[in-house]
């Protein structure tokens, strides 16, 4: 299953329709309960998507990282740097689409 954040990936400057695997938007895009430094689900979304339009990719695939606060700790550390990948591909109508998913995914 995939969850559908052109829409945020646009607000990034993604031009590209831009899904996430569902493992991912469990992980990290998900707000959980009782965590008060995140107002938004887009946070996540956000950060994908900066992430992914500073950076060239080098044929289809491209790892990235980034801070995910989830967490009421002051400051973010090395526990909160995750990794992910970005694959680019045809859609259903053969259109550039890119899916973010966590870097054992396929």
């Amino acid at each position: 299953m995939l969850a559908d954040v052109s829409s945020v990936a646009r607000e990034a400057g993604i031009k590209f329709p831009v899904a996430m695997t569902r493992r991912v938007w469990g992980k990290y895009m998900e707000v959980p309960e009782g965590v008060k430094c995140r107002t938004s689900k887009e946070d996540c979304g956000t950060s994908c998507g900066c992430s992914v339009c500073s950076r060239k990719f080098d044929g289809d695939t491209l790892l990235f990282k980034l801070y995910v606060r989830n967490h009421n700790r002051e400051r973010l550390d090395r526990r909160d740097l995750v990794t992910l990948k970005a694959l680019c591909g045809p859609g259903d109508h053969a259109e550039p689409v890119i899916t973010i998913m966590l870097p054992e995914e396929d």
